[in-house]
């Protein structure tokens, strides 16, 4: 799993050099999971105001709070 995240935050880091980034998984049913799969999701300074809610608040109009 490590070595997939690292090859995938190289690529992000050449194609699009991010701040940061986000690493999400869903573990069990009444988690969110249908199927396994990590999320690596890229976050730039700036890009939200509000960084409550880690990973689940990355997409502002998606955020439950």
């Amino acid at each position: 799993m490590d070595e997939l995240l690292f090859k995938g935050e190289k690529l992000l880091d050449e194609h699009y050099q991010p701040d940061g980034y986000n690493i999400g998984v869903n573990c069990g049913e009444v988690a969110g999971q249908t199927i396994f799969h990590v999320h690596l999701i890229p976050s730039y300074k700036g890009d939200m105001e509000d960084l409550h809610g880690g990973v689940r608040g990355v997409i502002p109009e998606k955020r439950v709070y």
